[in-house]
């Protein structure tokens, strides 16, 4: 089995009867692009198809916390090309534990 290929092809979310097996496509975009060392981001664009806006659940926006400024990375909902919103990561998670707060706790930078 190819897992790095699997990894590559694996960027969508997939529904499970339960949510607790659950992964989604924010946090699996986040980590492919982790696992294969990018260490910096400025953005994410999220879509579906669900004639509305699709806003990152709670877990999604810490995960972006944990990799992002949250005063500057921009999260960006598309509803259709020309129908879309733009928020900072703060504004949609206001007081997000991040990296800073670990350092601050501990002495060790991240």
């Amino acid at each position: 089995m190819d897992i790095k290929k699997l990894a590559q092809e694996s960027i969508a979310a997939k529904e499970f009867a339960a949510y607790t097996p659950t992964n989604c496509a924010e946090r699996t975009a986040f980590f492919k692009a982790v696992s294969e060392g990018k260490k910096e981001f400025t953005a994410i664009a999220i879509n579906g198809d669900a004639n509305d806006y699709l806003y990152p659940c709670g877990v999604c926006r810490q995960v972006m916390a944990e990799f992002c400024d949250p005063e500057t990375f921009q999260v960006i909902l598309v509803n259709t090309p020309d129908d879309f919103k733009i928020f900072t990561l703060e504004e949609l998670l206001p007081g997000a534990f991040t990296k800073q707060d670990i350092t601050k706790a501990t002495g060790k930078e991240l």
